[in-house]
């Protein structure tokens, strides 16, 4: 058993109740349940956390000061654990630097094969450009024809101005007779003289020959000498037409036209461009050999912005169009005015002109400066004032006000190519590595498939196509083939994320691991689903054991082994409902996961639709931010709208680029610069819009629902008239852990201590004064129905329902949390301890606890991540409570129980990346299935006549 099985014993994390499992080895294991009931405490914080630390222990104490420190989970016995690698949905950080090249290691693939088979060419004038021995040269020169008389001269000046008399008397030094000036052959003993201000050319005469075989020797020999004083160049020159692998070459840049040219070096013999050794580090962004000297390859940089500093150019100078000279003191205000009038009277303008109706002429003077002189200098220009303050002040504050008006922007040096124009100039089959990088995954495993390549070229590269080719083919099957090299990290959403990295491990084909995965499926669209499910199971058939952390019902299915958590979420989960074989799971009795499966349940309001045709619209025209393919949407107002369409059509575009950002700047009239579209109409119809996601409510354990919601305010007031507080002079402040007075200062309010053990983890310890209490004895003796505030605070929400039942504000916040599925969490939990799904439904309950306006957007992407079939049905009731408020919630999903349920849907496609970006169909759900086109529509069409 201990050979093929992991074996638990006693797993208490968070709410594990003392559970036992036996997991069999090298299987696809799934592990499911309600939100809250411990998947993420047994799959990560149990046997992931253990795997890891057992591997960490057994490094040197050296090498451990570098690691992360594991805290020992709370399990009584683990047997038969492999190391274990985590592949957790989270994003990649703020790294600029970070790319899907970068992550996937194709781009490293990429720089090698560029350096190994490339072909170089002037980034000026775009000859190609050949490296050659001194013995190739000859034998070249020896091909161009017998008995034909060539010059064969060393390169020395390459259109430059000068007169250059130090150079012809330094030429005859060395032995030089002749040079050819300018296309002219001359003696050196009586040299022209140049003209200094004009470009010239100069080549010393080395020799003059008959190309013939008793001549090759001195031929050799001549080229040895020219290569050298030419630095690694040598021109040969005929009187003929030369004819070099059967094509006329000519140079005509203040030389003869009959002229060859050889180089020992990658240079330009036209521009005097010379390339560095091509080598794989040339190609690489994150290093000085091929970085772009400009933006130091991140391929973007802080600018000034117009449409920061002028958002409104309806607006005229004297109504305050220049947003930055709007702040201040009066004295600076008035300084501003007193410039621009004194601008508008020399150079006859309006000051009550709208900015829009100026002259280019004046908005150019207004922006970047001005020759006028003004109070004795020239008019400075708006932005090169700001720049000039941004760059001397000293104050960060002050830089971060300047900030403001910047926006990054593509480096106008590399175009955003993040490379040196010498590394951009390397090519194969006419495609630099940046044109490459620019290719979606799909695009690449193309061009490559139909790349054609010389022989020898094609030996060299064999084992970098391999292994680029099995990169993207690992990409692709986990539904990424949308994605192109350059996209930074940073963009990806969690899911995407992870992906990569599961990619990864897959081509990394290590045996005998345990993975531990958060949901793979999120972000993925039911046409790739089974692409997911094959990798799944590559990994699980190389001989390791995947422990997936999934609700999406097909994942499920396929899998090998079930364990299925429960029976409720909170102190009501974290026991087994059910271990065993997938099949044994479809028919238990006692399982709630069972039953959505078995379609006892359903998830979702059926066809019970709002009409979406008589409503008002938010309409958006040109949109084509990204791949939106310049496309016309209208969001109606008052439904349940859902934006669906497989990975990369577009959805977090449109929808957080477009929809957001500029309902953010008509609304607020914030600065934020939304993607590219030609414009909107029914903005003014709306008066909030609110992004409901599912990041934390807050990063410390400070944080918890009761202080989120506010309903912790609520609290604190009761207690504060109580008559014990009324005879202590008790404010409500004396009820708070972030006040000194009455928190225990011990703990500083936190009610546990942490134990700095260096070498060790940091250990955690109930604080002894407290007790874990979080306040001082004296506030909590003041006591509500028998409880005081670190009672209320230990309690679930639905027995502080129970508590406050006759107090209406404080009873319709908690009854809210109840209706969301929340009644089972402590009220004082740390942030730190709750689910993304859990940290979503608490953003929910704050704005249905808020008095309804009718008017407000909200936005949400993705928020079944981390949801079971059951907590789905919940947070749909909640979506439509707000929607029968006059509110409009556009949902961004791949759930099918969600978009059955939606009012309106707007599928976009038909597949991703440029292939993307059009809108495929919209309307209903029925609508939706009925379409010929929509890869959405053809998995809602069997569920909806299911349910029919």
């Amino acid at each position: 058993m201990q050979n093929s099985y992991i074996v638990i014993r006693g797993a208490k994390v968070h709410n594990l109740k003392n559970i036992d499992l036996e997991l069999p080895r090298n299987k696809l294991i799934v592990v499911t349940g309600l939100s809250g009931s411990g998947k993420s405490s047994l799959a990560f914080d149990t046997i992931y956390a253990e795997g890891q630390r057992r591997y960490v222990e057994s490094l040197s104490s050296y090498a451990r000061q570098f690691l992360e420190r594991l805290d020992k989970p709370d399990v009584e016995f683990i047997d038969g654990l492999s190391p274990a690698i985590s592949i957790e949905q989270r994003t990649a950080g703020g790294n600029p630097r970070s790319t899907v090249g970068t992550q996937t290691e194709i781009y490293d693939y990429l720089r090698l094969l560029f350096a190994k088979i490339g072909t170089p060419y002037c980034h000026k004038c775009g000859r190609l450009i050949r490296r050659q021995t001194s013995e190739e040269i000859v034998a070249q020169i020896m091909n161009l024809g017998l008995a034909k008389k060539i010059q064969i001269l060393a390169p020395l000046i390459r259109g430059k101005k000068g007169e250059y008399r130090d150079i012809f008397k330094l030429l005859q030094k060395e032995g030089f007779v002749r040079a050819r000036v300018d296309g002219k052959v001359c003696e050196l003993a009586a040299p022209p003289k140049l003209d200094k201000y004009k470009i010239h050319h100069i080549d010393a005469v080395v020799d003059t020959v008959t190309i013939d075989s008793k001549n090759k020797r001195r031929i050799a020999d001549s080229v040895e000498t020219a290569l050298k004083a030419g630095k690694g160049m040598v021109i040969v020159h005929s009187r003929q037409s030369i004819v070099h692998n059967k094509k006329k070459l000519s140079l005509d840049r203040g030389r003869s036209a009959m002229d060859l040219v050889f180089s020992e070096q990658y240079a330009c013999p036209d521009c005097g461009i010379n390339l560095l050794e091509i080598e794989p580090r040339i190609f690489s962004f994150n290093s000085p050999y091929g970085a772009c000297p400009v933006c130091n390859g991140l391929g973007t940089r802080m600018e000034f912005d117009v449409d920061l500093i002028i958002p409104d150019k309806d607006k005229s100078l004297s109504e305050g169009a220049l947003a930055p000279w709007k702040k201040g003191g009066k004295g600076y205000l008035m300084y501003y005015r007193m410039l621009l009038r004194e601008l508008s009277g020399r150079m006859g303008f309006s000051m009550d002109t709208p900015f829009k109706k100026l002259s280019k002429r004046v908005q150019n003077a207004i922006l970047y400066g001005s020759d006028e002189v003004i109070w004795g200098k020239p008019f400075e220009g708006l932005m090169p004032h700001l720049g000039r303050l941004f760059n001397q002040t000293e104050s960060e504050h002050f830089k971060e006000q300047i900030a403001k008006f910047m926006s990054v922007l593509p480096c106008t040096e590399c175009n955003g190519a993040r490379l040196k124009k010498e590394s951009l100039s390397v090519k194969i089959n006419g495609k630099s590595i940046h044109d490459i990088s620019l290719m979606s995954l799909k695009q690449l495993k193309d061009f490559f498939s139909g790349l054609r390549l010389l022989p020898g070229q094609r030996s060299i590269a064999k084992d970098i196509f391999k292994e680029i080719s099995e990169r993207l083919n690992f990409c692709i099957n986990v539904g990424l083939d949308y994605l192109t090299l350059e996209r930074k990290s940073s963009t990806l959403s969690g899911g995407e994320f992870q992906r990569i990295r599961l990619a990864t491990q897959v081509g990394s084909r290590l045996v005998g691991v345990v993975y531990v995965l958060d949901e793979p499926s999120i972000g993925l669209h039911q046409k790739d689903n089974h692409k997911l499910l094959n990798t799944l199971k590559s990994l699980r058939d190389l001989g390791n054991t995947l422990i997936v952390v999934e609700h999406d019902e097909a994942t499920i299915r396929e899998s090998d082994y079930v364990v299925d958590l429960g029976p409720g979420a909170g102190r009501f989960g974290g026991r087994v409902v059910f271990a065993g074989a997938t099949s044994g799971l479809l028919t238990h009795k006692e399982s709630l996961t069972a039953r959505y499966l078995r379609g006892e349940l359903v998830v979702g309001v059926g066809n019970k639709r709002r009409g979406w045709r008589d409503k008002k619209h938010l309409k958006f025209f040109g949109c084509r931010q990204h791949n939106l393919k310049s496309i016309d949407v209208k969001i109606p107002l008052g439904v349940f709208t859902c934006i669906s369409g497989v990975s990369g059509s577009g959805k977090s575009t449109l929808i957080e680029e477009i929809v957001y950002k500029s309902l953010q700047k008509e609304v607020y009239k914030t600065k934020v610069k939304p993607g590219i579209f030609d414009r909107v109409e029914g903005a003014q119809l709306i008066d909030k819009i609110i992004e409901i996601d599912q990041s934390p409510i807050g990063r410390t354990p400070r944080s918890n629902p009761a202080t989120y919601t506010g309903v912790f305010s609520l609290i604190r007031d009761v207690f504060s008239r109580l008559p014990e507080s009324r005879l202590r002079g008790y404010k409500p402040g004396r009820f708070s852990f972030n006040v000194k007075g009455g928190r225990c200062e011990a703990c500083g309010g936190d009610g546990i201590k942490k134990i700095e053990m260096h070498f060790l983890p940091d250990v955690y310890v109930v604080c002894e004064v407290c007790r874990g209490a979080r306040f001082n004895e004296q506030t909590r003796g003041v006591l509500y129905k028998g409880k005081s505030i670190s009672d209320v605070l230990e309690m679930p929400i639905e027995g502080a329902y129970l508590l406050f039942e006759n107090i209406p504000r404080i009873k319709d916040i908690l009854q809210t949390l109840i209706d969301v599925g929340l009644g089972y969490i402590q009220l004082g939990q740390p942030a730190t301890t709750l689910s993304g799904g859990e940290a979503q439904r608490i953003k929910l309950t704050s704005e249905l606890a808020k008095r309804a306006t009718g008017n407000t957007f909200y936005i949400l992407d993705e928020p079944t991540t981390g949801l079971h079939f059951s907590d789905v049905d919940r947070l749909l009731k909640v979506l439509n409570r707000l929607v029968e408020r006059g509110n409009t919630v556009v949902v961004v999903e791949h759930n099918l129980d969600v978009l059955k349920s939606a009012d309106f849907i707007i599928d976009l496609g038909p597949d991703g990346g440029d292939n993307g970006g059009r809108v495929v169909a919209y309307g209903s759900p029925e609508e939706i299935a009925s379409s010929k086109n929509s890869y959405t529509g053809e998995y809602l069409k069997p569920l909806l006549q299911k349910q029919a």
